[in-house]
């Protein structure tokens, strides 16, 4: 899916905004790739120069550190999800039809049937939130970061499915705990059953059906009205 989408990011993100110059695109897009290729830990500002034959103070220029990078390319998703959230539950008044909509936006792959531009690959970012998603986060910094509405898109998607939720039942006590709840979730069983099959009933069939259906019988279970 070739679509030209802009979406805003959070300055503080960034020290030059990537998506203005050639070199900050090939910065993003290759940088998205390495990680997936190497790993967060291993990569570094020094391999990616190599990769696009830069300077690592040209990708300084950018982003201040590898993490500042990694914030932005999940950001970018969750952005990117909640925009497909709202194009594909716009129309829809049943709130059971929305909610398994976004289910399965958030658990299938979109393969090569993703967004995929010179700037950012769809695919590449959800293996990226399989991956290292939680690493934006899970730091030292997060109050600071916080403070710095850097984790905003995700919550902003978990806003947006909390509301899904109680459209579904007003009277229901923890919209936000089963929003965010669902969207750790949907990654994290797909990174179990590819990885850690133990952890799921899901590693014979490698199946994101299943997934799906586990998701969908524990949300409406829980948020069922009485």
């Amino acid at each position: 899916m070739e679509l030209d989408i802009r979406i805003k990011m959070n300055e503080k993100l960034f020290l030059r905004n990537p998506e203005e110059s050639v070199l900050g695109k090939k910065i993003v897009k290759n940088g998205l790739i390495l990680i997936n290729k190497l790993g967060f830990e291993e990569f570094t500002f020094k391999k990616l120069s190599i990769e696009i034959s830069t300077t690592e103070a040209s990708i300084y220029r950018y982003f201040e550190n590898k993490h500042r990078l990694l914030v932005y390319l999940i950001n970018w998703y969750w952005s990117y999800i909640e925009y497909k959230v709202v194009f594909y539950t716009n129309n829809m008044s049943n709130p059971e039809i929305k909610l398994k909509t976004i289910i399965k936006l958030l658990v299938e792959d979109p393969g090569d049937k993703g967004l995929n531009s010179d700037f950012i690959s769809e695919q590449e970012a959800y293996q990226l939130i399989m991956w290292e998603g939680s690493k934006s986060y899970l730091t030292r910094n997060v109050s600071k970061d916080n403070k710095d509405r850097l984790f905003k898109p995700y919550k902003d998607l978990c806003e947006r499915i909390s509301c899904t939720i109680k459209e579904y039942n007003p009277k229901y006590k923890f919209p936000h705990s089963m929003a965010s709840t669902i969207l750790e979730m949907a990654h994290s069983q797909k990174f179990f059953m590819q990885n850690l099959p133990a952890l799921t009933d899901f590693s014979k069939e490698q199946d994101d059906k299943k997934i799906i259906l586990f998701l969908e019988s524990m949300l409406f279970y829980s948020i069922q009205t009485k």
